[in-house]
């Protein structure tokens, strides 16, 4: 037989344990969520810097040095 003070504490770990569980099914989709935002704002900050690049680029070619 438990000690009663080990026994609350069992208890409340078993709970918690429970509760991390139920809330890690509970957040199955999130992580894809994240990869596929995280994946969009990629492409989109590349394609800003291509952007940028081009128009720096092509302001220089027309600078006559001559």
């Amino acid at each position: 037989m438990l000690h009663p003070h080990l026994r609350t504490l069992a208890e409340a770990l078993h709970g918690h344990a429970a509760l991390v569980r139920r809330r890690a099914r509970g957040d199955a989709g999130y992580t894809t969520e994240t990869v596929v935002v995280t994946a969009l704002l990629a492409v989109l900050a590349i394609t800003v810097v291509g952007i940028i690049v081009a128009k720096v680029v092509g302001k220089a070619h027309s600078i006559d040095l001559g």
